[in-house]
């Protein structure tokens, strides 16, 4: 058995006021595990993206996260679960005056491809690759190469 404590875990603030990846202290092998606390404005992930190998759910134990996909939105309250499937874009984000509160889970913990659904401007293509980086985000266009570094 594992057991961590929140207030023990490392915050890695990227886009979220509190973001703490559980992954590594529970020794998990077979899934991801985060908590966030979002203030007004913060994003879980920073941009509308998905994870090729992996499905996402989302707990929001605290205020009311709105979810972006490429073609809908969905505000998930406290008590709430979404589930967004393997390929499927979605960008969790707080638009409220709240904090929220959530975990979120991936399985399988490899995530595989991760693509931004931002265009390529010099050649048109629907997405980029996506690696997090020491310094941020680089998006790399799977079709001409081009890099941009966020």
């Amino acid at each position: 058995m594992d057991h961590v404590s929140l207030a023990d875990m490392e915050n890695h603030p990227r886009v979220a006021t509190v973001q703490k990846h559980a992954t590594a202290p529970l020794n998990l092998g077979d899934m991801a595990l985060n908590y966030y606390e979002l203030e007004p404005g913060d994003s879980f992930s920073g941009g509308l993206h998905t994870h090729m190998n992996q499905e996402e759910v989302f707990l929001v134990m605290e205020g009311t996260a709105t979810f972006h996909t490429k073609d809908d939105e969905i505000e998930v309250g406290e008590n709430e679960i979404v589930r967004f499937a393997p390929g499927e874009y979605q960008e969790g984000r707080n638009d409220g005056d709240e904090r929220v509160r959530a975990v979120a889970m991936g399985a399988p913990q490899e995530d595989g491809e991760t693509r931004s659904a931002l265009p390529c401007q010099e050649c048109g293509a629907e997405y980029h690759v996506a690696a997090v980086t020491a310094d941020g985000v680089e998006l790399t266009c799977p079709e001409c190469g081009n890099v941009v570094e966020m």
